[in-house]
C-alpha cells in the first residue's frame, strides 16, 4: 500500500489543455473516486497515474517516490478497466494468474496467490471456466481477481461498472467498497456516476473541464457544496436552482424572477444587492396546508416515496416526499420550505454564499 499525489499536474494534447494543474492527494489505503461528466479529465489523469499517458507538467508520486519516467510495470499498481480485457482462450485460474507467469513465478506461488482471490471473489467453483462461459459480473470479478494477485500498491478502477445492467451495479458496488475493506489498498476509481461515487468513496474528486472543483468526504460534498456546479451534479434527483435576489428590506426573503417570496435562514450582507441563485435540495421541502402555491406538473410514485416536478410561479422545481400524495397534475398543492436547508450561490461566480 502507499499514499498517492499529484503536484500541479498539467496535460495537454497539442496546445489544447485537458489538465490545467490538478493537486490531490490520496492518503496510504483511501478510496478515492474521481467523479465528473465525460470529457472533464478523470480518465486521463487516471491513465497519468498508471503511467499510460505521459504528463505535460507536474508531478506524480506512489509511496513518496516520483514516477513520472517510470514505465506502467514499474510503477507497482493493478488497473481495472471498464472492459473486462479478458484472454477469451484461457481459463478463468489462467486470467487471474496471466502477470505472474508473465514474470516467471512457480506454480506454487501462482496458486498461492490465485486460491485466495478466488474466495474472496466467489469464483474458487469456476477457475476452469472461460470467459464466454460467464456472465458479465462473473467477468468483471475475475478482472478484479487478476489485479489482487499482483498484490499492488495502488488499485485503478477505470469505469469498471458501467457495461452491467442497473441491478449488478448496484450489487458490484458493494462487493468492491467490501473488498476494500478487506484487503485496505490505496484504491483511485474513476466513474461518472455521482451515485456510485457517493455510495462508495472515502473521499471524492469532483472535475470540471480540467480542473478539481472540490474535494471531500460524500455527505461534506452534498451538505455543503463549493459551488454551483458541486451543487447541481452531486445529487440525485438534482438540487432546484432559482434565479432572484435577496429581498432588500429582509434578507431572511428571496424573491424569484416570477415574483414568488421563498424563505432563506440567513443571508451574509454581502449578498444584498447581487444576482443569486437558490438552492434548493428535493427532499428539503413538504407538501403542507397554506404553503408556497405549486402547480403539479408531472408526480411519480415508487412505493417508498414520491417524486413530484411541480411550477412554482412559473420555475420548474423537483421535490421527493417521503408520504403518500394523491394529487394529480394541474392540481396546486402548498409547498412548505425548510429554510435552514437552503443555499444561496453568487449567479457571477457561482460561488456558495450560504
Amino acid at each position: 500500500m502507499a499514499s498517492v499525489e499529484f503536484a500541479n499536474v498539467r496535460k495537454s494534447f497539442g496546445t489544447h489543455p485537458v489538465i490545467k494543474g490538478v493537486d490531490i492527494e490520496i492518503a496510504d489505503g483511501e478510496f478515492v473516486i474521481l467523479v465528473g461528466p465525460s470529457g472533464c479529465g478523470k480518465s486521463t489523469l487516471l491513465r497519468m497515474l498508471a503511467g499510460l499517458e505521459n504528463i505535460s507538467a507536474g508531478e506524480i508520486r506512489i509511496g513518496g517516490q516520483v514516477v513520472n519516467g517510470l514505465a506502467p510495470k514499474e510503477r507497482d499498481i493493478a488497473m481495472v478497466f471498464q472492459n473486462y480485457a479478458l484472454y477469451p482462450h484461457m481459463t478463468v485460474a489462467d486470467n487471474m494468474a496471466f502477470s505472474l507467469t508473465l514474470k516467471g513465478a512457480a506454480k506454487s506461488e501462482i496458486e498461492k496467490r490465485v486460491k485466495p482471490a478466488a474466495e474472496i471473489l466467489g469464483l474458487s467453483h469456476l477457475l476452469d471456466r472461460f470467459p464466454r462461459q460467464l456472465s458479465g459480473g462473473q467477468r468483471q470479478r475475475v478482472a478484479m481477481g487478476r489485479a489482487i494477485v499482483r498484490d499492488p500498491q495502488v488499485f485503478l478502477f477505470d469505469e469498471p461498472l458501467s457495461n452491467l445492467d442497473a441491478k449488478l451495479r448496484v450489487a458490484m458496488r458493494a462487493e468492491i467498497k467490501e473488498l476494500h475493506q478487506r484487503l485496505k489498498t490505496t484504491t483511485v476509481y474513476v466513474t461518472h456516476d455521482q451515485i456510485e461515487a457517493m455510495t462508495m468513496a472515502d473521499k471524492i474528486v469532483v472535475m470540471h473541464d480540467g480542473i478539481v472543483e472540490q474535494i471531500g468526504a460524500p455527505l461534506e460534498l452534498y451538505d455543503q457544496p463549493a459551488n454551483l456546479f458541486v451543487a447541481s451534479f452531486i445529487g440525485s434527483p438534482a438540487m432546484n436552482m432559482i434565479k432572484g435576489r435577496l429581498d432588500p428590506n429582509d434578507t431572511q426573503k428571496f424573491v424569484t424572477e416570477k415574483g414568488v417570496v421563498l424563505p432563506v435562514a440567513k443571508a451574509p450582507e454581502s449578498a444584498k444587492g447581487l444576482a443569486l441563485i437558490y438552492g434548493l435540495r428535493p427532499e428539503h421541502m413538504t407538501i403542507a396546508a397554506g404553503g408556497i402555491p405549486a402547480e403539479v406538473v408531472v408526480i411519480e410514485p415508487t412505493g417508498s416515496e414520491t417524486q413530484m416536478i411541480m411550477r412554482v410561479g412559473g420555475d420548474l422545481v423537483t421535490g421527493v416526499f417521503h408520504q403518500r400524495i394523491s394529487a394529480r397534475p394541474g392540481e396546486v398543492v402548498g409547498l412548505s420550505i425548510h429554510a435552514e436547508s437552503t443555499y444561496l450561490f453568487d449567479a457571477e461566480t457561482g460561488k456558495r454564499l450560504v
